[in-house]
């Protein structure tokens, strides 16, 4: 397995954000090729963040990908504790900044670009904290001119070392699959906690909703009560899986079983949700399954946030819908085929349903079993679990009352 001072920075081989396709040890390898432009021990030899006194000015560098950069905002209640009167900026994508928008913890949001590059590098902050291993971040970050630096430092090649000794794990998670599939068992929040330096508070993600979302939000009840299903448990289907891992998708016999299980057992109005990449799916979903509520799959994403809002229960795979149901409290009923299901905190609000194949985790974009692990999961499985969690909610409104 790698240790992070065996970690041959300066090999050609090395990338930063995945393992070595000559496997998971450095030391001693023997296909390691220095670049001879600087010393190994250059990026290894790193000590804890020591922050300024007193800290007013805060970057954080995170642009993707998006679920990445929602859960990211679970670092903000620390810095607050932390640094209560330091002003945040925020860089990230483009795409991502409807996450943040309205987020009351960030008090500048910029868009990575050529423009905000060139603007960011001639200001001065206290601490910034770079949580992005990509080549234009990550150049950014070297630029920066901060007091004091967290997370993903460049290599003089412009590929990621750390800032502070506290990041170390983080980077070796990356570069090694038997500590990041087998061995980790630290969620997301806890990882970025502890590259900070801070106490691990198991803090949530934030977000906010925009009146964009707010009036979804409306469209969706007034439309749940035009049907006469406003009174009823709400139970959402995100069948979305993202661009890059199609292997986290699940079926449409799997979504069918499911949405027949549940009409046969429980009086709730089933919420199908999507992008427009699951148009096809959907439309077969809503011709097989009569009687779910199609959501639509046009929403932007402040709306979507909306449409996530006006449900009880949500099941989804391991994708941004995830997270947004993670930060609106829903009750997620989260499924983990491809993905590992560690870094994954649903905050005691929620239930993973994790594929049993011995090969899961992998991380593969492309499966060549036949069943693969989320083609054999089956309906009346996630069906189960999202009854508990029917259950669970119930007994929760019962005791309040």
């Amino acid at each position: 397995m790698v240790r992070f001072e065996d970690i041959k920075f300066d090999c050609r081989l090395f990338n930063g954000y995945k393992p070595c396709p000559h496997g998971n040890e450095c030391a001693g390898c023997p296909y390691y090729e220095p670049q001879g432009q600087a010393p190994a021990t250059l990026y290894t030899g790193v000590k804890p963040v020591a922050y300024p006194v007193k800290v007013s000015s805060i970057l954080i560098i995170k642009t993707g990908a998006m679920g990445d950069v929602l859960r990211t905002t679970a670092l903000l209640h620390g810095i607050r504790r932390r640094f209560p009167d330091a002003q945040v900026t925020w860089v990230t994508a483009p795409e991502s900044m409807p996450l943040l928008s309205s987020n009351r913890f960030i008090h500048e949001l910029l868009p990575f670009c050529p423009e905000t590059c060139s603007k960011i590098e001639n200001r001065h902050f206290d601490v910034l904290f770079n949580f992005e291993k990509e080549k234009e971040p990550l150049l950014l970050a070297g630029k920066v001119q901060a007091k004091a630096r967290v997370g993903f430092a460049p290599t003089v090649w412009n590929t990621p070392a750390v800032f502070n000794a506290e990041s170390a794990h983080a980077l070796t998670l990356g570069v090694c699959d038997e500590l990041k599939f087998r061995l980790n068992k630290k969620s997301y929040p806890q990882i970025i906690a502890e590259m900070a330096g801070f106490d691990f508070q198991r803090d949530r993600y934030v977000l906010e909703l925009s009146a964009d979302s707010l009036r979804r939000q409306a469209e969706v009840e007034s439309g749940l009560e035009t049907l006469g299903l406003k009174e009823r448990p709400r139970i959402g289907l995100n069948t979305g899986c993202g661009s890059i891992f199609r292997t986290k998708q699940w079926t449409l016999d799997g979504w069918c079983e499911l949405i027949e299980f549940l009409q046969q057992r429980t009086q709730s109005a089933i919420l199908l949700m999507g992008g427009k990449a699951e148009a096809e799916l959907n439309q077969a979903i809503k011709t097989r399954c009569p009687g779910v509520f199609d959501t639509g799959m046009d929403n932007s994403l402040h709306e979507f946030f909306g449409v996530v809002d006006c449900c009880n229960v949500m099941v989804t795979s391991d994708t941004l819908g995830m997270h947004i149901g993670i930060a609106l409290n829903k009750y997620v009923v989260a499924i983990f085929g491809s993905t590992s299901h560690h870094e994954i905190d649903l905050f005691d609000q929620g239930e993973k349903v994790v594929t049993d194949f011995a090969c899961s985790p992998c991380y593969k974009k492309t499966c060549e079993l036949d069943p693969m692990c989320m083609t054999a999961l089956r309906g009346h499985v996630v069906g189960e679990v999202v009854l508990r969690g029917l259950a669970k909610m119930q007994d929760s409104v019962a005791a309040q009352v």
